[in-house]
């Protein structure tokens, strides 16, 4: 018979196992489990959300319905300034959304008397429409807000109205006697939005009938124009999105049409394309045909391809790369600017990305273009933006910066009229951020996967409702509360992404810290039977941290958690008429208000031709981190109301300056000896500013 001594002995031996293992007992008699993973579990379906049908492979994460996650805080604000500014407003603004002869609400496909543009687009019935319909009906759909939903309807039931017997739909541009059928791909997104949002049963007879047509399009016909053959992973996409709703085996056979026909993104060291907004979409087709062939050599050329456009042209910070209209041989110096295009579609790829393949890579990138790039491409009210944005951008004007910048044009201005592309397509950038930061897993769970305050609705477990509220200032701040709601207890596992950049988060539930040792680049799981009220708390401690782009002159960038800092500008703004600096295609409505839509050109009034004084041993020890006031208006991308700033020493570089194109000049080689006077310089995040340095000289 065991002694009590030895029972006891054994008794503590379970309880240091349950230790190492995240075990925790709670007080009512259950244990929770704490653990880091690097991936989710794949080995089963998600039983309340639509998944990958077989043989597909299975996804790591399943998409939430549209309005399941309603965003809060400042993501919250941005959504409101984007309806309130260019976007809840470009129907009374673009030409290209005018109702009048608009071949998207023509049954027949016909408007604007066939009127054709010197790039032989049809002026109503191009892309324009459904770039910003895409991001505009997702807005309503995420804001939920009737008034956005009912104007969508009109458009959607215009092009459910608009297919012939043989299946094609909406307006019909032909290139060199070829159907163009890029506008039909971004069309196809917008209406799976929308059967996300409303189940209505046109829409899936719909685009099968479509696809029917496209099956029976011959390969001699079938995208050979520019646009759609570089992006054709969008129609993938698109075909894989509905056998999964409907199974019928002849769309997989479509979908290697589609990836036989399309630009070849695989291949070994080089692009098909190197123009900045296919490649941010572009580049993850072979991903997405991974998904069909289960082939891990299109998985790994997706990655290929984000690492080469980075190894050569994205030497940068802001997660982006140079490519102001095409990444050019040379062209690689922090002022390269990316189009607003080319930023809302990879923060895209980014969240779809992290779907695929689970791996929280994605999500670090996708913060780091939405925090440090995007928001400085708008104006801080969203009633203008501009085409080109670079890491280091010390004018906003008006002028022709060609060939240092690659187009003839005004191309650095806030304009709401100019920009035809990116003054629709911009429109997807916050909607879709908002949907993705909730996702489920296949083992039932959920997974709080990119961070901003906002409440998610979802089915987990056993099919319980549960309401998750997400409390932060993320990315201003190193925590993020979650707080539970649910009508009965339920057992189901929680994720939560640790970034790269994180060394040491914690995890507290309910106030009793849980022993788990983290990882960066991972997910915190934990296993519990959540109740009603229960309260998890994620600290992802920041640091200051230098990256240093030797391949670009060897400067620096300065980071504290996800964001990037740049040297903080006094910018002046000077209003204009923005007809007087449209680009060459702009076009407008007749009765558009100019005083309420002005353009703006930005300039410095303050010195930006700094270098960093860094201290040799330590190169962080003259940085000192400074904390104000959580803007009163909810909105922290302005250097007035940004909550954090770094303070730092700097010296002046006299020879530093714009170039003979009116840019910002090239990098000087690092570490560079000056004589000027040391100064203490303020640097800000990246975000928030309009004009900005962010990869700084190192001077001695």
């Amino acid at each position: 018979m065991m002694s009590i001594q030895r029972i006891l002995q054994l008794l503590i031996l379970l309880g240091w196992i349950f230790v190492a293992s995240g075990y925790r007992p709670l007080k009512n008699g259950h244990t929770i489990k704490v653990s880091c993973i690097s991936r989710p579990a794949v080995h089963s379906h998600n039983a309340y959300y639509v998944n990958d049908r077989e043989p597909l492979q299975h996804l790591f994460f399943a998409e939430l319905p549209i309005g399941n996650i309603l965003p809060q805080g400042w993501l919250l604000k941005c959504l409101q300034l984007e309806n309130n500014g260019l976007t809840g407003h470009l129907e009374e603004i673009s030409w290209w959304l005018e109702k009048k002869n608009n071949a998207w609400l023509n049954p027949y496909g016909k408007g604007s008397n066939g009127w054709i543009t010197p790039y032989g687009n049809h002026i109503h019935g191009w892309e324009e429409m459904p770039y910003w319909l895409k991001g505009y009906a997702n807005m309503g759909y995420v804001l939920h807000d009737p008034a956005i939903i009912k104007n969508v309807e009109m458009w959607i039931n215009a092009v459910l109205k608009s297919q012939p017997p043989d299946g094609y739909f909406g307006p019909l541009t032909l290139k060199n006697g070829k159907p163009d059928l890029w506008p039909n791909m971004i069309m196809l997104w917008c209406l799976q939005s929308y059967y996300d949002y409303s189940h209505d049963a046109r829409v899936l007879p719909f685009i099968t009938r479509y696809f029917r047509w496209e099956s029976n399009l011959p390969d001699s016909m079938f995208l050979k124009d520019y646009w759609e053959n570089n992006r054709a992973g969008d129609n993938l996409y698109s075909v894989y999105w509905l056998y999964n709703r409907i199974g019928e085996s002849w769309l997989l056979d479509l979908a290697k049409k589609i990836h036989h026909n399309m630009a070849n993104w695989e291949l070994p060291d080089n692009l098909p394309s190197w123009h900045n907004v296919n490649i941010a979409q572009g580049f993850r087709e072979p991903a997405t045909y991974y998904l069909q062939t289960g082939d891990s050599s299109d998985m790994e050329a997706t990655y290929r391809d984000f690492h080469l456009v980075r190894n050569i042209y994205g030497q940068v910070p802001g997660g982006m790369f140079g490519a102001d209209e095409n990444a050019r041989t040379g062209y690689t110096d922090p002022r390269q600017g990316i189009e607003t295009c080319g930023m809302v579609e990879q923060m895209s790829s980014d969240e779809i990305l992290l779907r695929f393949t689970g791996d929280p890579s994605w999500a670090d990138n996708c913060e780091n273009v939405a925090f440090n790039t995007y928001p400085a491409a708008l104006m801080p009210n969203f009633k203008a933006l501009r085409q080109f944005t670079a890491p280091n951008m010390v004018t906003s004007d008006a002028k022709n910066h060609s060939p240092g910048i690659q187009d003839l044009g005004p191309f650095f201005i806030m304009n709401p009229l100019s920009n035809r592309c990116c003054q629709h397509n911009h429109s997807q950038g916050w909607p879709y951020y908002a949907e993705n930061l909730w996702m489920a897993t296949q083992d039932n769970g959920l997974a709080a996967v990119l961070y901003a305050a906002s409440k998610v609705t979802a089915q987990v477990g056993n099919g319980a409702k549960v309401i998750f509220q997400e409390k932060t200032h993320y990315p201003f701040s190193d925590i993020v509360q979650f707080i539970v709601h649910t009508a009965h207890n339920v057992r189901f596992p929680l994720y939560l992404r640790v970034p790269s950049w994180c060394n040491h988060a914690s995890i507290s539930i309910n106030n009793i810290r849980q022993n788990i040792t983290s990882q960066p680049d991972t997910y915190i799981r934990i296993e519990n039977i959540w109740k009603e009220g229960d309260k998890i708390t994620l600290q992802l401690p920041m640091r200051i941290f230098l990256t240093r782009w030797t391949k670009n002159k060897n400067s620096v960038s300065v980071n504290y958690g996800p964001l990037t800092f740049s040297l903080k500008i006094k910018e002046h703004f000077i209003k204009t008429d923005p007809r007087k600096t449209a680009q060459i295609d702009s076009r407008w409505q007749s009765d558009i208000d100019f005083a309420e839509w002005p353009a703006y050109e930005i300039f410095p009034v303050s010195p930006w031709n700094y270098g960093l004084r860094l201290d040799d041993t330590n190169p962080i020890a003259g940085f000192k981190l400074v904390y104000k006031a959580w803007p009163k208006n909810n909105f922290p991308f302005t250097p007035e109301s940004v909550p954090i700033e770094l303070v730092t020493t700097g010296k002046q570089i006299p020879t530093w300056t714009l170039d003979k194109y009116g840019l910002c000049g090239l990098l000087p080689q690092s570490p560079l000896a000056v004589n000027t006077p040391a100064k203490q310089i303020i640097l800000i995040p990246m975000g928030a500013t309009r004009l900005r340095i962010s990869a700084l000289p190192v001077v001695e």
